[in-house]
């Protein structure tokens, strides 16, 4: 199998705090990291938190996506919800505006879009629903998703550029989609290495069930997904930025 062609770069999703309420230690993450998809306001963050995260990212060159959810701030966005698909596009457009309003502000680039938990789940498995979103998408904004799946056939349909992402913290099924747990289960830096250095080099990952699933990147630009609320968080982006290193070293990807 040809290697990956594109460099490994690592996003984290920050701002997920509500309030008075933090999440996770976004400062220190943001040394590690290349990329960071900010919450919009839907499962979690606030304006507040919006424009403070979009300055600390500013402040460490880090670049900056929208990561719209459904509207569930109780189940961090993690609970399935049944929308119909203006909803979905309304939804959408409401929040990367709103985060929108925080990068002018600060003279900052729009890099991309995530969504967020279940939603993600959601345009991986049912075609509809991502094209909804995706026509929620700015025009020449870039979505991070899941090769292989509806996000990608979505992205095709509704002329969105499409990055592949992989993930340091989440397991996958058997069929390949992602295992999203409302709440992070605690990872080893063994298991993150293992994990990472299995889909960068091989394209493919141990599914729960112990069988071998392709991953297919294909020739699309690569992010390295971790989260800033699974427990010993700094451990696991660490040790996926040292194995993104590696594997970036030894292709000459600077």
């Amino acid at each position: 199998m040809a290697p990956i062609k594109h460099k490994a770069l690592i996003n984290v999703d920050l701002g997920e705090g509500y309030g008075n309420l933090k999440c996770g230690p976004d400062e220190e993450l943001l040394p590690l990291i290349d990329i960071a998809n900010i919450a919009c306001g839907f499962h979690s963050g606030d304006p507040l938190i919006m424009a403070s995260t979009v300055r600390a990212c500013k402040a460490h060159d880090v670049l900056i996506g929208a990561h719209p959810g459904l509207p569930d701030l109780q189940g961090f966005g993690r609970r399935e919800m049944k929308l119909s698909p203006e909803e979905l596009t309304a939804i959408t457009i409401y929040q990367v505006g709103a985060l929108k309003g925080f990068l002018d502000a600060e003279g900052v680039k729009l890099n991309h879009v995530k969504p967020h938990g279940v939603l993600y789940g959601m345009m991986c498995r049912d075609l509809e629903v991502a094209k909804a979103v995706m026509r929620g998408v700015p025009s020449g904004v870039p979505v991070f998703g899941l090769a292989g799946t509806k996000m990608e056939e979505a992205a095709k349909k509704e002329g969105v550029e499409f990055w592949a992402e992989m993930y340091g913290d989440v397991k996958y099924s058997p069929d390949g989609m992602l295992v999203i747990d409302r709440i992070k289960k605690p990872w080893t830096r063994d298991d993150v290495e293992k994990h990472v250095t299995q889909q960068l080099t091989t394209e493919s990952v141990t599914a729960t069930d112990g069988t071998t699933v392709h991953l297919p990147v294909k020739d699309y630009p690569l992010s390295l997904c971790c989260h800033s609320d699974s427990p010993g968080c700094v451990e696991i982006v660490k040790t996926a930025r040292a194995v993104a290193n590696k594997f970036n070293d030894e292709h000459g990807y600077s």
